[in-house]
């Protein structure tokens, strides 16, 4: 078994190494074309149980910055049309899926006080897609998942006492050891991809800084302990992007158009 389970993770990373676009080494085990296809039938999904905005000035308003976030997404990751839907719902939040999809919820719109932080925050979830987290966040739970059922099948076959506690102490430690802390190198990994992308499409790095400032006085300061939490605290985002920001600020200055989008 041990041989056997060595084998299939000498194998899986072979086939699925990769590299992001900051240089950080990954597992990818999907296909684009699966990741595109997985993401299409999960906004389909949302698009029938959510209720979908008809305000036009909000929907004009997201499209108009989306259209200038993603026209500086390489090709290959997405060559076709973005779709962007704003949903009527009261969560701070917003998603991008691949195979070209973007969802905005209307919540985020009354803490993202402008153009250049609603950028902030597509670039930041586009930013996501580009470095293909969805495929490998998949990618470590089905190699964490065979590992811990090949692990709980070594111990009853060898009648370990205690198994059930060893396993859930397994199930804790890989969560808060491997899955909390991979989830937020991820954040922070679409935090300066998604910087340089609102920099490159005309829109002002700066104001990620006042976006996140925004998003911690939404939250009233509640929130897990960073180590217990799948995303940065707020202000280890805004050291992160201060920090990014003299890269920034060239592209910024340098950048071919300025938005104008109006809510």
């Amino acid at each position: 078994m041990k041989r056997c389970l060595i084998s299939f993770f000498v194998c899986a990373a072979l086939a699925g190494c990769a590299t992001s676009p900051t240089g950080r080494n990954q597992v990818l085990l999907y296909s684009d074309s699966q990741l595109s296809e997985m993401g299409s039938q999960a906004f389909a999904g949302m698009k029938d149980e959510l209720t979908i905005s008809s305000a036009r000035v909000e929907n004009s308003y997201v499209q108009c910055v989306a259209n200038y976030i993603t026209a500086q997404v390489p090709p290959k990751v997405f060559s076709g049309q973005w779709e962007v839907v704003v949903f009527d719902d009261e969560q701070v939040n917003a998603f991008a899926l691949p195979g070209g999809k973007i969802g905005v919820y209307t919540g985020l719109l009354k803490v993202a006080e402008n153009q250049h932080q609603l950028a902030a925050v597509i670039g930041h979830e586009v930013g996501h897609v580009i470095a293909q987290h969805g495929n490998e966040r998949m990618s470590q739970s089905t190699l964490i998942n065979v590992g811990t059922q090949a692990v709980g099948a070594a111990m009853a076959a060898n009648e370990v006492a205690n198994s059930g506690p060893i396993m859930a102490a397994i199930g804790l430690g890989v969560q808060v050891g491997v899955q909390l802390p991979f989830s937020r190198t991820h954040e922070s990994e679409a935090d300066a991809i998604g910087l340089n992308l609102m920099a490159q499409a005309g829109f002002d790095p700066r104001q990620s800084v006042n976006l996140w400032e925004n998003m911690a006085a939404a939250s009233g300061g509640q929130r897990q302990p960073e180590f217990l939490s799948t995303h940065p605290a707020p202000q280890t985002r805004i050291e992160d992007l201060s920090a990014d920001m003299p890269a920034a600020l060239p592209l910024y200055r340098n950048a071919k158009s300025k938005p104008n989008c109006k809510a």
